[in-house]
This record gives structure tokens, sequence and C-alpha cells, in this order.
């Protein structure tokens, strides 16, 4: 009957300090049985995370999952349906610390679902506003991406020397560009 903690950020310059205070604060690490499995990858897909499939597969009838918050687990109520069932089916109780959940309980059952379903809501606003403010950004003219390391008027001169006869490798020294470059540069409209 052991409490395993599972933390994730989603990034590498993240960092778990904090969840794993909180974990072992709630007893993740006080007898030799419980552990912290500790990963640094996006949320979006359960299938990259190799912490947390090896999490999965350390849990045991009887444990207890802690989680800080329901968005370290999974991004959809999709896939947090999916472990939680998953917990179910194997006697594994879920416990998130943050959102006071416990799904040994009835209502600790009835939050998990409602709050991954406001979780998942949540997400998608979030990438709507995303996708708004870009095609607001390009709207007002903003270009994303790297800025060219050419001019119009240089690339027009570089297609010049080209059709003179002046070989790839040359421009590649004389613009300080890579043969993908160049080449590019030279196809472009």
């Amino acid at each position: 009957m052991a409490k395993i903690g599972y933390a994730r950020v989603s990034s590498t310059g993240q960092s778990l300090d904090i969840q794993i205070v909180k974990l072992t604060a709630y007893g993740c690490l006080v007898t030799t049985d419980d552990r912290i499995f500790q990963e640094k990858k996006s949320g979006a897909s359960t299938d990259d995370r190799t912490e947390w499939k090896a999490c999965s597969k350390h849990l045991r009838a009887g444990d207890t999952l802690v989680i800080t918050k329901l968005d370290r687990l999974a991004r959809s109520t999709l896939d947090l349906t999916k472990i939680a069932d998953d917990l179910t089916r194997r006697g594994i109780e879920l416990v998130v610390l943050d959102q006071s959940i416990d799904t040994s309980t009835p209502t600790g059952k009835l939050l998990f679902n409602m709050l991954a379903s406001i979780a998942e809501f949540e997400n998608a606003i979030r990438k709507e506003r995303q996708v708004d403010g870009i095609q607001k950004a390009l709207s007002n003219g903003i270009q994303f991406g790297r800025k060219s390391k050419l001019t119009d008027d240089e690339v027009s001169a570089m297609r010049g020397k080209r059709d003179a006869g002046t070989k790839i490798k040359d421009l590649m020294a004389e613009y300080g560009l890579s043969k993908a470059s160049v080449y590019r540069l030279l196809e472009a409209q």
C-alpha cells in the first residue's frame, strides 16, 4: 500500500521542486515502497512520457497514485478518464493534492470528472486565444519566423551573379549562407 508520486512539467526549463515538496509532505517517500516519478515532457499525450509509463507499470493494487494537479497527469478529459478507469480496474486510488480529490470516495470521483472537463475546456479556450492572437498579429503585418539574412536587393544581385555563371559554392561563401539557403533564395519568386 505504497504512496506513489508523479511529478511532471512541460519543458526542461521548468522546475519540479514545488511538486516534489508537496508529494513528499503527503508521504510519498516515507517507506521503501514509496516513490516519486519525475518527468519533463508535454502532457499532450501519455504515449511519449516514459516516466509516466514506468510509474503506471510500478503501481500495484492497494497503492495510491499522488499528483499535485490533474493537468500534471493529462491534458484531455478522455485521457484522464482512461487513466482513472485503468487505476480503478487495478485497485489503485488517485489523490490530487491541490484540488483535494480522493477517488476512493464518491464525492472525489465526481469532483475528478468535473475538474477534468473544466481543465479540457480551459485548454481549448487557451488554444483558441492563441490562434486568434496569431491571426491578429499576421493581419497587423507581424512576420513570424527568422528574419531574412539578405535584403531583396541582395537576393536580386545574387540571382544576377548566378545567371552570369557564378558557382553555388562561391555564392555560399560570399553571402555566408548554406547551400540549401542559396538554392531556396534563387528559386523563390
